[in-house]
């Protein structure tokens, strides 16, 4: 018998090699299964979800909306917390007409005429501060109108409607109607005066009317006050105008304010507790007209108050005895709502005519020793409102 030989080694190791080829091919066969019917499943639960990734895309997309909305209203807040300076000009009272009693070779009318209706003529002497400052704002204290039907008083104005070119042509902006002649011949007539100024881009403003401006990005109300007495209407109509102009987001409120008695120097103890009234209330300005000469000013809870600025571009007299005035200028620095507490502010002497010995309707101003009597008048009333307050 013959034994039969040995395999040979590598027979052995090829067998095992074919061996593992031939499961592994199996095992690929059986994942390659399983992936095809899972990936059918998947595919069917992705098409499924897929309204569900769009509500969230779309949720993603109004969420960025929304931020970049915020981020809006980030920047414009950030834009009202830097600090803006604006700087306003208060002249008095613009009577830009006349009476009709008055005499017709001497009075304003006759100087318009001597001027071929060139209305630069009257403001030209201060239209370069007016013009170089950022709001101006005057006491438009008479009538542009046709009307007739003349009020019972003794002095009644009123000019034609062109006269408003006057306050145009030198970049004053805006004037108060609250006095005791803006309704000289009525109620038309009042009405006429601030159609002829809103004509020549003049906002008006007084009683209850609050004229708003945006000066420079800031919210700036101008409210007009009369008290010919003390009146607590008026009183009241002045507070609630200036808690209106908060509540409308006013953030700097000026009030002009027509009071006290003709031809006195210092103000009554009425002025003084109206202007702190004003201030009391939420203004930051206080500025006065009505005696048509120069008052003084206070500094009450950090804010002015300027009793009476005097006259100005002034009709109501042909050759006024007191031809002082004064124009006078605050700058402010407004951050966010919040107004800075300064003095940075300029009591500007002036008179209301370019002669001393009549009135030519061209208010000037006042150089070498008249500025200085004159600031020096201004400072002694000042003195004098400073020991009332103090009694």
């Amino acid at each position: 018998m013959y034994a039969q030989p040995a395999c040979p080694p590598f027979v052995k190791v090829l067998v095992v090699a074919v061996i593992v080829i031939e499961l592994v091919v199996i095992g690929l066969l059986a994942s390659s299964r399983a992936t095809a019917a899972g990936g059918g499943q998947e595919a069917e639960a992705s098409t499924a979800a897929q309204p569900a990734v769009s509500d969230t895309a779309a949720s993603g997309s109004e969420q960025q909306d929304a931020a970049a909305a915020n981020d809006g209203a980030e920047g414009d807040a950030a834009a009202e917390s830097e600090p803006v300076t604006l700087t306003v000009a208060f002249a008095g009272d613009c009577t830009l007409g006349t009476d009709e009693n008055f005499d017709a070779s001497r009075n304003f009318t006759s100087r318009w005429e001597a001027e071929d209706g060139n209305p630069a003529y009257f403001l030209k002497n201060v239209a370069d501060l007016f013009g170089a400052d950022d709001l101006t704002v005057v006491n438009m204290e008479g009538t542009l109108t046709e009307s007739t039907e003349r009020a019972d008083k003794q002095f009644a104005f009123k000019g034609p409607a062109e006269y408003a070119k006057i306050l145009s042509s030198a970049s004053v902006e805006t004037a108060s109607v609250a006095n005791n002649h803006s309704a000289d011949y009525g109620q038309q007539s009042l009405d006429d005066t601030i159609e002829a100024l809103d004509a020549e881009g003049i906002e008006s403003f007084g009683y209850e009317r609050i004229c708003y401006r945006d000066v420079k990005g800031v919210k700036v109300a101008l409210i007009g006050a009369a008290f010919p007495e003390d009146s607590d209407d008026n009183r009241k109509q002045m507070t609630d105008n200036i808690a209106k102009a908060r509540e409308e987001g006013a953030r700097l409120v000026l009030v002009y304010v027509h009071w006290g008695i003709e031809r006195e120097y210092t103000p009554t103890q009425d002025q003084i507790a109206m202007g702190h009234a004003a201030i009391d209330a939420g203004a930051d300005l206080v500025v006065g007209g009505h005696p048509h000469v120069i008052q003084g000013y206070e500094v009450y809870q950090g804010r002015y108050i300027v009793y009476s600025l005097g006259n100005f571009c002034f009709g109501g007299n042909s050759n006024p005895e007191d031809k002082d005035c004064m124009i006078f200028q605050q700058t402010f620095t407004v951050t966010g709502d919040e107004v800075a507490k300064n003095d940075d502010v300029d009591f500007i002497a002036c008179s209301v005519s370019s002669e001393s010995d009549r009135n030519t309707y061209q208010p000037t101003l006042a150089e070498g020793d008249e500025k200085e009597r004159i600031e020096k008048k201004i400072q002694d009333s000042t003195d004098e409102i400073a020991e009332m307050v103090a009694a």
